[in-house]
């Protein structure tokens, strides 16, 4: 075989190789600065028994409010996703647990995944529900695992207390909620 013979087969396959390596590193790079970026920007990741982080949530009407406006709240958000089958057991549920239960101090924010079907399509549903509907949070918190739905609970002392993706049923949502929802509201 020829040097230029050689030239022509070779490389070709080489800098195609070599392109595809960049491409491949990159997306790499990517993802790895994606992972790290609650952490760079100075957010923790939210830590079961650790204090929970601050969020500020957007709700579907624009206003926006923070964790810290609840002090003294039992607070739930719970992601979900209009294409999943747990949530939508699970939202009817929650939603009539938080109806029933919002008066010993209970606070429900349902977020909508940014996969779920447009805001202004939900509007039905959001007009009969009584869980506060949110299109989008700033923090720390998201979907675990890529698992929806997705609850985090926040005592009255403002501790995570419950983090974990996978549908509320009714004993889980006692089970977690009821001991919660009876702890004294700590003095300001």
């Amino acid at each position: 075989m020829t040097d230029t013979a050689s030239r022509r087969s070779f490389p070709i396959g080489e800098r195609r190789g070599h392109r595809m390596f960049r491409g491949l590193r990159k997306i790499v790079t990517a993802a790895a600065m994606a992972a790290t970026a609650p952490l760079l920007l100075g957010a923790t990741q939210p830590k079961i028994g650790q204090p929970a982080p601050d969020f500020e949530l957007t709700l579907v009407d624009g206003s926006k409010i923070k964790l810290d406006q609840f002090k003294g709240d039992v607070v739930v958000l719970n992601f979900w996703a209009t294409w999943c089958g747990p949530c939508k057991q699970e939202l009817p549920l929650l939603d009539r647990y938080y109806e029933l239960q919002q008066k010993t101090g209970l606070k429900v924010f349902a977020v909508t995944t940014e996969d779920s079907v447009p805001i202004y399509q939900l509007k039905k549903l959001f007009a009969v529900m009584h869980i506060t509907p949110a299109k989008r949070i700033k923090g720390p918190y998201d979907v675990i695992n890529n698992g929806v739905p997705t609850n985090y609970v926040i005592g009255r002392d403002g501790m995570l207390r419950y983090a974990k993706a996978g549908a509320f049923d009714l004993d889980a949502l006692n089970a977690v909620l009821v001991p919660l929802l009876k702890e004294p509201v700590p003095a300001s």
